[in-house]
């Protein structure tokens, strides 16, 4: 089963690659993507060494930037390798999805290729996923839009752990390397823009062939372009759009030339929009396409200005970021919810008790009029009701007139109608001999019927989260004593029927601990509570009561 730790490591790796992603935009220049690149690499993803290989108009790869040693930089930047030698380094070792491994048992036939390489030293590998000096891996980067066309290669080396990159270290460098070959395709785009907007303002006898050349860039550039009208009545009218924008959207020039990005943007992102359109820059929201749904774009606007009258228009770039976002998505879902029932996990469960609950146990205050004569008479009254001595500092979030809405554990002796947060504790009586008699296979089948079933029995505000092994937490917010008790039995009474798994009928049975969730305590402490209260309602019951069979 998945270690308790590893969704707290995919989380910190997912918030690395999305900085050193970010980082990749705020480059102003192609050198300086490039550098940023190798840069983030070796500050990101967990490599000591990563190198950046350009292929020249010629064909052939240029070292074009590398990162985490200085002597082997100045060695080996700026060497070419041949086109045929990297196409026989692509070619051979083992596939890894889009990367490329060579091991050091089959890379000794390189040593001797014009591609321009570094040796480290070290000892021989102890185990069969220990990183060798001479191990090599490749990530290719594509053209934007996929296809064959290389763009160049990053190359790898010295893993911060000393082992070969799992599946988990291999999607996120797969995941950098496509991000890096948008972010370098966008910086030569970018280039060219700007040099034809150079043009534009500084060679008046040149005006015909400048107007021509942004044209050709405008028209057949790989991402959506649009000049949009600035200023006035008709202000962020689309004036003109290019071909990779019109497929984007799904609606042909002509139309658009009606719409503003106002009329398209997702109404959610209106805000967003209207900053970037006003102060320039770029932004990531989500545009309608002509079939009703929407699409996650990045919006770069430049504000294209005349020397003598001031802004001109807006020049838009937009570029498709639907899978980044899905992907990503998938990632933040993947590192809060447990892999085999798809319930939130223990990180998720802890997040989301935590945000209820204050530092401060909640005091109540007769009535408002009280409060306030607390705060500007006795200091040490005031003071005892959350309120400054001098009574005029309410910003500080922890007064009787705080936002935020405390959490009190009902009066489980006496049901007096309060209500609260319940922590139902749940632990599964019966599965380890489960486990032990038929396998982990039906062990996994019983926990996955068992999350669906708890799932169903709950409202649809309530968590239902995997602890870990059979252990499940259930949150539901609103209960008094009576109604925690009842969610008990009839989430008891759920899991008791027999669960049926490849064609065998096996039981379970469940015990539960009701705890309560109360400002001035930590999820921790809440939930060692509830923990509690499931062994003492576990101990009072018979073990053939606490088996269903």
């Amino acid at each position: 089963m998945e270690a308790e730790s590893e969704p707290y490591v995919r989380l910190a790796t997912m918030r690395q690659l999305h900085q050193a992603v970010a980082d990749l935009n705020t480059a102003r220049s192609l050198a300086d993507t490039l550098q940023t690149v190798a840069d983030g690499i070796v500050a990101g993803l967990g490599y000591e060494l990563a190198c950046v290989n350009l292929v020249r108009p010629d064909g052939d790869l240029v070292v074009a930037a590398f990162a985490g040693n200085s002597a082997a930089e100045a060695l080996i930047t700026g060497r070419v390798g041949s086109r045929t030698s990297w196409e026989r380094r692509l070619a051979m070792g083992e596939m890894w999805d889009e990367l490329r491994f060579i091991p050091h048992t089959d890379g000794w036939v390189l040593l001797d290729d014009d591609v321009p390489q570094w040796h480290t030293e070290g000892p021989e590998p102890r185990f069969e996923d220990e990183w060798h000096p001479q191990d090599r891996l490749y990530a290719p980067m594509y053209a934007s839009g996929g296809g064959s066309d290389l763009l160049g290669v990053i190359s790898v080396d010295r893993p911060r752990n000393g082992r070969r990159p799992g599946a988990w270290g291999r999607e996120a460098l797969q995941m950098y390397a496509s991000q890096s070959a948008i972010a370098i395709s966008n910086a030569r785009l970018r280039a060219n823009m700007q040099r034809a907007l150079v043009r534009l303002e500084r060679e008046q006898q040149a005006l015909r062939a400048s107007e021509e050349s942004f044209r050709q860039a405008f028209e057949y550039a790989p991402s959506g372009m649009a000049i949009a009208e600035m200023g006035g009545d008709q202000h962020g009218r689309l004036l003109r759009t290019n071909d990779a924008l019109c497929r984007l959207l799904g609606r042909p020039a002509s139309v658009l030339r009606r719409y503003s990005f106002a009329d398209l943007v997702h109404p959610e992102d209106i805000g967003t929009l209207l900053r970037t359109s006003a102060e320039g820059g770029r932004a990531e929201l989500r545009l309608g396409r002509r079939d009703g749904t929407y699409l996650w774009v990045s919006l770069r606007n430049s504000v294209v200005a005349d020397t003598a009258d001031g802004p001109r228009f807006l020049l838009t770039h937009v570029e498709d970021i639907e899978e980044r976002k899905r992907h990503e998505l998938n990632l933040a879902h993947r590192a809060s919810h447990d892999a085999l029932t798809g319930l939130p996990n223990s990180a998720e469960l802890r997040a989301r008790l935590s945000a209820r609950l204050c530092e401060r146990p909640h005091s109540v205050v007769s009535t408002d009029v009280e409060a306030l004569d607390a705060a500007y008479g006795d200091v040490d009254e005031a003071r005892a009701h959350g309120f400054p001595a001098d009574g005029f500092d309410v910003g500080r979030g922890v007064g009787p007139y705080d936002h935020h809405v405390h959490s009190v554990a009902p009066d489980t002796g006496n049901d007096d109608g309060s209500k609260g947060l319940a922590v139902l504790f749940c632990d599964l009586d019966g599965f380890k001999s489960i486990n032990d008699r038929f396998g982990h296979h039906t062990g996994d089948a019983v926990l996955i019927e068992v999350a669906r079933r708890l799932t169903t029995c709950v409202r649809d505000g309530d968590t239902v989260a995997r602890l870990g092994g059979d252990e499940f937490v259930v949150l539901a917010d609103g209960l008094g004593s009576a109604d925690a008790a009842d969610l008990a039995v009839r989430l008891r009474n759920a899991i008791i029927p027999p669960i049926r798994v490849d064609g065998r009928a096996v039981r379970v049975g469940a015990s539960f601990g009701i705890g309560w969730a109360a400002c001035g305590m930590t999820a921790e402490e809440v939930l060692r509570s509830a923990d509690q209260r499931m062994y003492v309602e576990k101990r009072s019951r018979s073990k053939v009561h606490r088996r269903a069979g």
